[in-house]
């Protein structure tokens, strides 16, 4: 028999012990002290199965710093003596979710073509298949792209001028870019909640993130028009691109290369050595945007949730 429970201090060592070897990411021991240290990771939010005495299966769950719930799994894995994976790991989800409110996410990293690799497949499918019985059955495929100062520093074409601007006025150009999006999470929500909320979400989200405010630029064309909008944004682990956009009006007209240019050019005058960006599978425009500029893809995420959050 089965059974599920957090752990709590005493169980440290049952949890870094755990090894994954299948194809797909996995939070290592070194990264969750790391993150037990800084409060991103908590006994209580770290999840086990158990068979006796026997640990079978961990599920980390990671939040905020001064977040009083966690926001995402991290690491999901059964030993696959266990028999069905998929239907025990998704019984510890539920077990989890039981006490955390919702909404959360989990993302399944895996590589590029991980479909036409059986292994790899594998480690996704049961993953993915327990997630969906759990209920996260909201499912984005993205591609994740990296850059470093060695993959060379797009230049500025001059046609573009980009500035501070009011939150405001930034709240206006989230408005306007939600218009005929490309991306899933903001084309859901649009439905869902309308344009005025969904604008102010992702803002807010933006504006809770990491990266410091005073990067973000609205984007003019040389009439003084606003044809978009570059926010450098950070998570808890690095820089990334954040958010980007060009308003419909000037789609289609090359800037979305200018603007993420800018993003880029930012970073780099700070010295990051490493900035990562996402996008759907389906966003082709901006998968070759990235690609343009140097950006190098590096990984798959199977993201899956049960609610809008971006």
């Amino acid at each position: 028999m089965i059974s599920y429970r957090p752990t709590v201090p005493a169980d440290l060592d049952l949890v870094t012990s755990w090894i994954v070897t299948e194809p797909v990411g996995w939070i290592s021991a070194g990264r969750y002290l790391a993150d037990l240290a800084e409060n991103m990771y908590r006994p209580e939010w770290t999840w086990i199965a158990e068979a006796g005495d026997r640990v079978v299966g961990r599920a980390l769950w990671w939040g905020p710093r001064d977040s009083a719930h966690p926001v995402a799994l991290d690491c999901l894995d059964m030993d696959p003596t266990v028999g069905d994976r998929a239907a025990i790991a998704a019984e510890l989800i539920q077990a989890a979710l039981a006490g955390f409110p919702q909404p959360v996410q989990y993302a399944i990293k895996a590589a590029g073509g991980w479909r036409d690799d059986p292994a790899t497949s594998s480690a996704v499918g049961w993953r993915r298949a327990a997630a969906h019985a759990a209920g996260l059955t909201r499912e984005v495929e993205r591609l994740q792209f990296e850059w470093a100062p060695a993959d060379g520093v797009p230049p500025a074409k001059g046609v573009l001028r980009f500035a501070e601007a009011s939150d405001e006025e930034f709240l206006t150009v989230f408005r306007r870019i939600a218009e005929g999006s490309l991306d899933a999470q903001t084309r859901a929500s649009l439905t869902a909640k309308g344009v005025d909320a969904t604008a102010r979400e992702e803002m807010d989200f933006y504006l809770g993130a990491p990266g410091k405010r005073q990067w973000w630029r609205i984007a003019y064309t040389p009439e003084g028009e606003v044809a978009g909008m570059a926010i450098p944004s950070a998570t808890p682990y690095n820089v990334n691109v954040g958010y980007l956009g060009v308003v419909p009006e000037f789609r289609g007209c090359g800037y979305v290369d200018e603007v993420l240019g800018e993003i880029t050019r930012i970073d780099a005058a700070n010295g990051e050595p490493r900035v990562t960006a996402t996008t759907d599978v389906g966003n082709a425009p901006m998968a070759a945007a990235f690609r343009r500029a140097g950006y190098r893809n590096t990984e798959i995420r199977i993201n899956l949730s049960n609610d809008l959050r971006p």
